[in-house]
């Protein structure tokens, strides 16, 4: 009689090898081989180069944009279920296209939801994930979700620093709930910030809920993109008699002239994970990875284990 639990392989996508390798270390397995063959047009092909027929493959990629990081995801799925894979497991640590979770004004898509219903019609049978940008993206699939949170990570080195008269921040008021959370775990107060958009990725206006005087403070939020609203808010809170200003960001995107808003602002240090590697290394920045994490849930999700203690603040 066959073994109930089959053989689990792990394959990355291009922009999560890295990753992929740390996580693979991890779980145990060697990282299987893809090769990638690229037409001169752009348009490229994976090609899984050892069976995968009966297994449960684990496909490691974030996809932040552009879009051909989600179009190798998709490739790479459609190629295992092609392949005969038993189960397809698409590991995103960043969800992409995640901030375009509901209509927000008239003739606009959902992106979370075309992204979710991709993914499964390409034949993932199972996805993980980490800090979306919107819990309800979770109803967007009809597929299996685990949604891991970074705080698992965050919180034991937030602890290590031993600030005193710590305070946690939110840089808006849709973080609220993740603010709350990691003040409870870290018995903190907690302040917010509420901004006003000119247009997206621009501030208009900015106030402060609450006092920040003496205090040493941590802004959280799932994402940094220009950093336009992290600087802004960690400036605003020294002229408000702070001590000192962080940030906790999951998913370090870093696009445009981030870096420089990060150099020139009064932000001690920028934490976040390696979802997705950094465009260049800052003085500012300090990476905490979240391969264990993922190579954690994978394990235990290969052999039917629980997971719940990965959801907890």
């Amino acid at each position: 009689m066959s073994n109930s639990v089959t053989e689990a392989k792990i394959f990355a996508c291009n922009q999560s090898k890295t990753l992929a390798l740390k996580i693979a270390d991890y779980f145990g397995v060697p990282l299987g081989n893809v090769i990638t063959s690229t037409y001169s047009d752009g348009e490229f092909q994976p090609s899984y180069e050892e069976s995968i027929r009966g297994t449960r493959v684990f496909l490691i990629g974030s996809t932040h944009p552009g879009p051909e990081n989600l179009m190798e995801m998709l490739l790479m799925i459609d190629a295992a279920k092609r392949a005969s894979a038993r189960h397809i497991t698409a590991v995103l640590p960043y969800f992409g296209w995640a901030r375009q979770d509901r209509k927000d004004k008239p003739r606009v898509p959902i992106a979370a939801k075309l992204v979710a219903k991709m993914l499964e019609v390409a034949g993932a049978t199972r996805i993980i994930t980490m800090d979306l940008h919107a819990d309800q993206i979770q109803g967007f699939f009809e597929k299996p979700v685990d949604h891991l949170f970074a705080s698992t990570i965050f919180l034991p080195y937030l602890k290590e620093l031993n600030l005193d008269n710590l305070t946690i921040a939110s840089p808006d008021m849709g973080g609220s709930k993740r603010a709350y959370a990691y003040s409870k775990a870290l018995a903190s107060d907690v302040v917010i910030c509420y901004k006003q958009r000119a247009k997206a990725n621009v501030i208009s206006h900015m106030e402060l809920i609450g006092d920040v005087t003496g205090k040493n403070v941590v802004l959280v939020d799932d994402m940094v993109d220009t950093a336009g609203t992290l600087t802004k808010a960690a400036d605003l809170m020294m002229e408000k008699g702070a001590l000192s200003v962080r940030a906790i960001c999951t998913h370090p995107i870093l696009s445009g002239d981030a870096y420089k808003k990060l150099d020139s602002s009064k932000l001690e240090e920028l934490i976040v994970t390696d979802s997705i590697p950094l465009k260049q290394q800052n003085k500012k920045i300090k990476v905490l990875s979240c391969a264990e994490l993922f190579a954690d849930v994978m394990h235990n999700v290969h052999y039917n284990k629980s997971i719940s203690s990965k959801f907890i603040m």
